[in-house]
């Protein structure tokens, strides 16, 4: 029997999570899924599992969840370093992306010895 976990995130935008996911050579397809009957599709990505119980991030109107049967997980990090991983990597791409909208362009990145990770920013006034 099948027991579905939501995990709540804090993703917001599917441009960034695409972006962390690919960064982090994860393979995932988008689905699209309609809403109720008003006519609307929402997006879904769907991570697959060779056992056929695939993971995805699913919609719930405010930010992508994570849904999965946590006892049917395969992939090669446990659940908490996935969530983690995709975690820092969605932050750094929001960092990126919303500073190159106001015009600031990324000059040094960097992955520390802990993990952690230093992005340098900067922008140059012209007079």
């Amino acid at each position: 029997m099948s027991h579905f976990s939501y995990i709540q995130t804090q993703f917001q935008n599917l441009f960034y999570l695409e972006k962390a996911l690919n960064k982090l050579n994860i393979a995932y397809t988008q689905e699209h899924v309609s809403v109720s009957n008003s006519g609307l599709s929402q997006i879904n990505l769907v991570i697959p599992q060779s056992n056929g119980y695939n993971i995805s991030f699913c919609w719930n109107g405010k930010e992508y969840d994570l849904v999965a049967d946590l006892s049917f997980w395969k992939q090669t990090l446990p659940q908490e370093t996935f969530l983690n991983n995709v975690s820092q990597e969605y932050a750094s791409e929001v960092v990126i992306g919303e500073g190159q909208k106001i015009g600031f362009e990324p000059t040094h990145y960097k992955t520390n010895v802990d993990g952690s990770k230093t992005i340098v920013l900067e922008r140059y006034i012209t007079q």
